[in-house]
């Protein structure tokens, strides 16, 4: 099994793209290692559910930045969300890592995922590409998948961007 690092250029494709290709690929932070299962994909232009819709604020800067960057944000007064920053600087778009298996251990949820991970503010505008303990692989596995409306939104849940993997 070959195992590479993904390159910027992976995460610079269109954000619906990237949260697909992202499923099966491995997350690695610090001590914990584990397979991508669940994305749901976020951009600026006509989704209203996303952060960036309304434009750059200091909260949703990350962002805006590089492709491959993280843009972790804090909701509900108790849950961490993990993101990767995808397309061109300058365009507000991420996919949100949704759910990620570590072992027999099933993180399904994002809260549930960067609590288990402890992923917290401090890791908002990493760079996955060129970090050592923080970044994603890709190891050849491509899961099927299915695409649903997405979680916990009021608005945009008719985009179906919401991509789990099948069994």
């Amino acid at each position: 099994m070959t195992t590479r690092r993904l390159n910027r250029s992976f995460f610079q494709n269109p954000t619906v793209e990237v949260a697909q290709n992202l499923l099966g690929k491995r997350l690695t932070f610090n001590n914990f290692s584990g397979i991508i299962t669940e994305t749901e994909a976020y951009h600026q232009d006509n989704d209203p559910a996303c952060h960036a819709f309304r434009g750059r604020t200091p909260r949703n800067a990350a962002m805006f930045g590089p492709a491959g960057y993280s843009y972790v944000y804090f909701i509900y007064g108790m849950y961490h969300c993990l993101n990767v920053v995808t397309e061109s600087e300058g365009i507000g778009a991420a996919v949100l890592i949704r759910g990620l298996t570590i072992g027999e251990t099933n993180l399904n949820g994002p809260g549930k995922l960067c609590n288990y991970l402890k992923i917290t503010r401090d890791h908002n505008s990493l760079d996955l590409v060129t970090s050592d303990g923080f970044f994603i692989s890709d190891e050849g596995i491509t899961p099927g998948f299915i695409s649903t409306p997405r979680i916990g939104i009021r608005q945009g849940q008719d985009l179906l961007w919401r991509f789990v993997t099948q069994s």
